[in-house]
Order: structure tokens, then C-alpha cells, then sequence
């Protein structure tokens, strides 16, 4: 069906546009930038902060471009001096109320509002008055709040209540006294908040940021008494390099080994070494379940937002989530026993720290069944962000390093653990494994692309030895919401299941860099991301988890095989819990 298109000028250009457009979106296809806030691309689109006005001609007073949709012959101007001598105003008032200690800001040159601030030349607040609380919620093992720099814009709203359906947050009462905050303004902690994440990606200043726990890394690379370890995600590996003005979705593995060896940790050792346990681990567990059809559909547990969304909101169903934990738990916890012994360290003394693209891992790695004998997998879980910092706090240059290869023994990976950080990645993952598990052969089809790609919803029947196993994939928690309730219902008859809160997977998450407005609506950044990922998988020689010789070599001499005691009692919680603990 061709598309109507309507006639419409703006700022003195005469276009076609699409009949059903935003003058925003008119706007930017003939290179007109119109300054925003609030407006959050198929998010947030309610034109509360007014950033966007403009004239239209033949009407009283400004319209919002972000919701007014173009009609033929209109007429629009952008660049008015009126509009411009608006927006400063209503620019003026929002900044009146916000808490300008710029230079001590975690978003400090990467913040929306100051950069609207620069490019309108704001010196003086001329609307000086009375301001909100300087109040901070840092109760959350995660997420830090505060309220003196939130501007109203309802962007982390929206995205916690009509993306993830959890609805943590919301706008509370009314006028001066607006907020968003908790429902009875109590901690996040103490809220159904799961941590994902996704309303720091989505915030445009700072008032919600991650909680800093980078302080006791140094002072822990400091202590000669300390044997300081670090692991790196498979997602941190396609995003750091942003930190650093390089191009969205560039492979700096080998530049983040040598920056992470200059900056004192006496071993850098892999993530995805452990996502190849945890595979092995799930793979086996999913034969034995689906043998004994017990508690299926199986459901992964490498995420820990999905993990405490679960716990929240459908407690009755925990049982269906695989008892294995997380890549980086399993690794923390190989490298205080499996290493330790080997090279005869005293696991007390070994500090592990991961660098997550998530902020959940922070929240995950301190829950007590992640500890054993209340010595803790994980020490320390830090983002894709903070690992920048620490980067340049260290006056390294990213982009001129040479390459570096990850430590022996838990430094060798294969293409399946890669993958880890996409959306269907886990699956794909554990389906290789799964299929020469089930057939006894080395097969060379692994490639599951029916569960690739960008959908939050994405289901297949996959034949493996004669078997048909029906799986389903989901991205973002409103989305998991409704496979949960298919499930919850009767009305599901899948056998596997892969959930991951953060829409996308892992390379979006919460602790990964943050895009203003302008780039999440103009370039998938998921994308971008998830394809340097799977070409890091089709470009290994080992593309399948169970062939990884180092976990070969640990389940000689160490674990003796996959869902041993040994095994179960260092990568799996206790039976008849979830990952949590909680259970």
C-alpha cells in the first residue's frame, strides 16, 4: 500500500513528509534539530517539558512538535526568536530547580540538560526560588536516586511501566511537590524494583545512577596482602570502546585485557570462560528435566533482574528456573576453589571483581545463597561505566593500546559463550550443547537463527534427534510478563525458556553507555552491539561450550563431570531454591 504524504513547510523548506508524522520527526529528515527532553523515541512522547515548541502558522500559541502530527499545507517554524526566547525560559526554570553541582556529577558531560545548558548559553538562572529536597535513596545495592536533579521528565516512568511493566516508579503528587518516587516514597530497596536498569538508561541527568563501589578496588589493588582478580562480561567487551569516542559496537577484548593488567589486577580472566560452565551446567540439567518432565518448561537464570522479577511477581513458578548460577558467579567461584588450590592461595585472600553491563550483578553477587561459607562468589560487581573511569582516572588511552590476551587457566573461551550478551544468545548457546548431548555426535549446524534477532518475542520448535523441543525467547520484562503468564495459565507447552529483563539482552543493559535521546532514536545501538557478538562467535575456532578444553581439563581434575556433587555444590544453588536465595 503507498504511503499519503502531506505538503508541508518548515523554516522555509518545502517537503513531503508522511501523512501521520511528527513535526519532530518531520524536522529531523531535512536536518533540523528541535531540542527535547522529556521525549524518550516510542517511549516517552508526551511533550511535558516544552523544549520542543514551535510556531505553527494560522494558530495561537506554540505547539508541542514531539505530538504534533503534520497536515497538509502547514506551515512550521522552528527558530523564532519568540521560540527561542521560550525555550530559554522554560530551560531557565527547569534548571532553577536542579541541584548544579555539575563538577561532582557521575553524568558530568554527558548530561542532556547541560548540554542544552551549553548550547543556550545559560550563565545566569534568572528564576532563583525555592528548591526540592536534597534527598538521596542509596538504600538499593544497585541504584542511587537522587531527587535533586530529577527535572520531571517521566522518562524513567515510562520505561519502568509501559516497557518492563513493573512500575516501580511513578509521579507523585502534584504542583512543587511532584516527585517520582516508590509508592509510599519508601526505598527502592524496599519496592518491587528489580534493578535492570533501564531507568538510568533512560534518565537524562543524574538522578538516577548506579551505586560506585570502585573506591575499594583501589584500595584493594593497593594492598600487597590482596590477590586482586577481575573477570569481564561478554557485552562490556563491544561497548567500553563508546566510553572512549570509538564507534558503537567496536571489539576492544584485546585493548580492555592490557588496560585492565596496567591497572594492577594480578589476574584479568574471562566471563565467558564461565558462561561455558554455565551452559555445560544448564544443557545437562535440561536433558535430565526434560527425561523426568519435571518442573518444565526449564526457564535460564544467568539474569539476575529477571531472577528477583520472578521472585516478586510469580513466586509460585521458581521452580521452573534452572538451579545453575550465573556466568560470573560460577567463575568466582571456580577461581576460589579450583584455583585457589591449584595455585595454593588461600581463597580468604582472593578479591574477585566483575565488570557487568548490568546493574543487577551488584545486587545479585552479595544475595546469600551466592556465598559459601560466607566467603562470596564475587567481591565486588562494577559496570561497563565505571570500568571507563577507572580507565581514565588511570590516564590510559583505550584506543592506543596494543592487544592483550585473558590469564590461564580461566582465560579460554569459545564462539557459544559470546553470544551470552544477545538476546537468544543463552539458548543458542545451551542448544549446541544440547544436541550432541542428545545425539552423540559433533554436529556442524549450530547455527539457531530462528531465535536471533531483535523481537521481544521470539519462539521455535527445534528438532534434535528426533525430538521436537519448543522454546521461546523473551527480551524485557513486559514482555517475560507474558510468557509468564502463558505458563502461570496452563496455556504454555514450551521446554526451555531464555529471559532477559533489559530489551535487547545484556548489551543494552543497565550499566552499559549511556546514548542521549538523539542517538537511541536515530541508531541501533543493539544491534550494533549484538552483531560484534556473534561475529566474535563466527570467527572462533571453538564455536561450542562443551568443547572448551579448559572446562574439559577442570571437570578432570576438579568437578569429575557436569551435575556432580562437586558441581552442584560451587555452580548451582541448593536444590528447591532459585538463584536468589530467597526460596
Amino acid at each position: 500500500m503507498k504511503e499519503e504524504l502531506v505538503n508541508i513547510t518548515i523554516d522555509n523548506q518545502k517537503v513531503s513528509i508522511p501523512k501521520g508524522t511528527t513535526i519532530l520527526q518531520a524536522a529531523k529528515q531535512v536536518g533540523i534539530e528541535i531540542p527535547t527532553l522529556c521525549f524518550l523515541k516510542d517511549i516517552n512522547e508526551i511533550g511535558d517539558c516544552r523544549m520542543c515548541i514551535v510556531e505553527v502558522e494560522g494558530r495561537r500559541g506554540f505547539a508541542t512538535s514531539c505530538i504534533q502530527k503534520v497536515e497538509d499545507g502547514m506551515v512550521v517554524k522552528t527558530n523564532t526568536p519568540e521560540i527561542l526566547e521560550a525555550r530559554k525560559v522554560m530551560l531557565d526554570l527547569i534548571i532553577s530547580n536542579h541541584n548544579k553541582n555539575c563538577l561532582t556529577c557521575s553524568r558530568m558531560g554527558k548530561c542532556e540538560l547541560q548540554e542544552l545548558a551549553v548550547k543556550f548559553g545559560i550563565q545566569e538562572i534568572e528564576y532563583e526560588g525555592e528548591k526540592t529536597s536534597n534527598e538521596i535513596d542509596d538504600l538499593s545495592p544497585s541504584i542511587v536516586r537522587d531527587f535533586s536533579k530529577c527535572i520531571l521528565c517521566r522518562r524513567c516512568v515510562a520505561v519502568c511501566k509501559n516497557v518492563q511493566k513493573v512500575g516501580a516508579i511513578d509521579c507523585l503528587e502534584r504542583g512543587f511537590d511532584s516527585s517520582v518516587s516508590t509508592s509510599y516514597n519508601q526505598s527502592l530497596k524496599d519496592s518491587n524494583c528489580t534493578y535492570c536498569g533501564q531507568c538510568i538508561q533512560a534518565c537524562p541527568t543524574a538522578a538516577l545512577h548506579e551505586k560506585q563501589t570502585t573506591d575499594e578496588i583501589w584500595e584493594k589493588l593497593k594492598d600487597p596482602e590482596t590477590f586482586v582478580v577481575v573477570q569481564t562480561a561478554p557485552a562490556v567487551r563491544v561497548a567500553l570502546g563508546e566510553e572512549f569516542d570509538m564507534p558503537i559496537g567496536t571489539n576492544v577484548t584485546g585493548k580492555m585485557v592490557t588496560a585492565l593488567k596496567r591497572l594492577g589486577f594480578d589476574k584479568v580472566f574471562d566471563t565467558n570462560t564461565g558462561a561455558d560452565f554455565t551452559i555445560i551446567e544448564e544443557a545437562n540439567e535440561f536433558i535430565e528435566r526434560l527425561k523426568e518432565n519435571d518442573s518444565m518448561p526449564m526457564i535460564t537464570s544467568c539474569c539476575p533482574g529477571w531472577v528477583r522479577f520472578l521472585e516478586i511477581h510469580y513466586p509460585e513458578l521458581v521452580n521452573h528456573l534452572s538451579t545453575c548460577k550465573s556466568p560470573h558467579q560460577m567463575l568466582g567461584s571456580l577461581i576460589k576453589s579450583y584455583y585457589a588450590k591449584k595455585e595454593g592461595i588461600n581463597p580468604e585472600k582472593i578479591y574477585v571483581v566483575s565488570v557487568m553491563p548490568c546493574i543487577a550483578k551488584k545486587y545479585e553477587r552479595e544475595r546469600p545463597k551466592m556465598a559459601d561459607n560466607k566467603l562470596f562468589d564475587v567481591d565486588n560487581a562494577i559496570t561497563t561505566r565505571e570500568l571507563a573511569k577507572m580507565i581514565k582516572l588511570a590516564n590510559i588511552r583505550l584506543d592506543k593500546l596494543e592487544d592483550n590476551e585473558f590469564d590461564n587457566p580461566l582465560g579460554e573461551s569459545t564462539g557459544a559463550s559470546a553470544i551470552f550478551g544477545a538476546t537468544g544468545g543463552v539458548m543458542e548457546a545451551a542448544l549446541r550443547t544440547a544436541q550432541d548431548t542428545l545425539t552423540g555426535k559433533d554436529l556442524q549446524e549450530i547455527d539457531f537463527k530462528q531465535i536471533r534477532g531483535e523481537e521481544g518475542i521470539k519462539k521455535a520448535t527445534v528438532n534434535i534427534d528426533g525430538k521436537e523441543i519448543k522454546v521461546v525467547v523473551a527480551s524485557g520484562l513486559g514482555n517475560a510478563r507474558k510468557i509468564m503468564e502463558e505458563i502461570k495459565l496452563g496455556k504454555a507447552d514450551y521446554q526451555f525458556v531464555e529471559i532477559m529483563a533489559c530489551p535487547g539482552g545484556c548489551v543494552v543493559g543497565g550499566g552499559q553507555p549511556i546514548k542521549n535521546s538523539t542517538i537511541q532514536s536515530e541508531v541501533n545501538v543493539k544491534k550494533l552491539r549484538a552483531d560484534a557478538l556473534y561475529t566474535i562467535d563466527e570467527k572462533s575456532t571453538i564455536r561450542k561450550s562443551h568443547q572448551n578444553p579448559v572446562a574439559l581439563k577442570v571437570y578432570e581434575e576438579f568437578l569429575e563431570s557436569p551435575g556432580s556433587y562437586r558441581a552442584e555444590k560451587l555452580l548451582h544453588v541448593p536444590i528447591g531454591t532459585c538463584t536468589s536465595g530467597t526460596f
